[in-house]
């Protein structure tokens, strides 16, 4: 990608802006070079006033160079989960978050917090203590945001087209987070599913048992989207959300690629 990469970020609103009450709308980033700027912008432009959640009123896109040592990364491997109703989907997401090694009360207690309203439509991650359950992150409705990613779009789609997976931006997404977060040691568990109300599929990711694609797990026309991070070691959590939000990470996926679950 050159000598240079930038990271370019997009964030759109409807009602002003997200710190002044306004509901989220969209987010991305890319990272690129200098000369490919302009394109994604444009592209995240485009996200963001197509986007099912509503037409934004405010939307803010910065750019900056990528100072830090870029990290590879190989892309999680993936399983699809085909499920018939949004229960199975939610059951099978909490059988595979106690394949993980996330104890079954500290699942409950993060079901708990997804049920509680003031945690409605919170734009990060809530970061849980896997054995306490309990919230450690003290980021209230803002969470923690994963920042600084990109996924070279032909290389992600020879991956696409191996795996038999859509060719969307939203997959390219969701694999490249979910690569970075389970990167790290202190990372037990992921449970994510949109806010998105036309796209109901989530996931279970971890080293230990991948990208776990579930293809339903909440209704048409839900906008309620979560994401949980399952942690070891709040003593190190300065260091953790300094790696998700701030280290530059790039996935490369090579046909050899050894699969990483147990």
């Amino acid at each position: 990608m050159g000598n240079k990469i930038f990271n370019i970020r997009m964030r759109a609103a409807k009602g002003g802006p997200h710190e002044k009450g306004g509901k989220h709308i969209s987010g991305g980033e890319i990272l690129a070079n200098y000369e490919d700027i302009q394109k994604a912008v444009n592209d995240l432009v485009e996200k963001a006033l197509t986007h099912s959640r509503g037409n934004p009123d405010f939307m803010q896109i910065q750019f900056e160079e990528v100072q830090m040592p870029v990290q590879f990364l190989a892309p999680l491997s993936i399983t699809a989960n085909h499920v018939l109703s949004v229960r199975e989907g939610q059951q099978l997401a909490m059988q595979l978050l106690r394949k993980c090694g996330v104890p079954s009360p500290s699942i409950e207690k993060a079901y708990e917090l997804i049920a509680q309203p003031k945690n409605v439509g919170m734009r990060g991650a809530m970061l849980l203590h896997v054995q306490s359950g309990e919230r450690v992150d003290n980021r209230g409705e803002k969470g923690v945001r994963v920042s600084r990613m990109d996924w070279d779009a032909a290389n992600f789609e020879k991956w696409a087209i191996r795996q038999e997976m859509p060719r969307s931006a939203r997959v390219k997404e969701a694999i490249t987070l979910a690569t970075k977060v389970a990167s790290h040691p202190e990372i037990v568990a992921e449970l994510c599913w949109s806010d998105d109300p036309d796209y109901i599929t989530g996931y279970v990711a971890s080293e230990k048992i991948g990208y776990q694609r579930i293809s339903k797990l909440k209704e048409f026309g839900d906008e309620r989207g979560f994401r949980i991070f399952f942690v070891k070691d709040a003593l190190n959590l300065d260091s953790y959300i300094h790696y998700l939000e701030k280290e530059p990470t790039l996935l490369y996926w090579e046909e050899d690629d050894e699969k990483r679950i147990n």
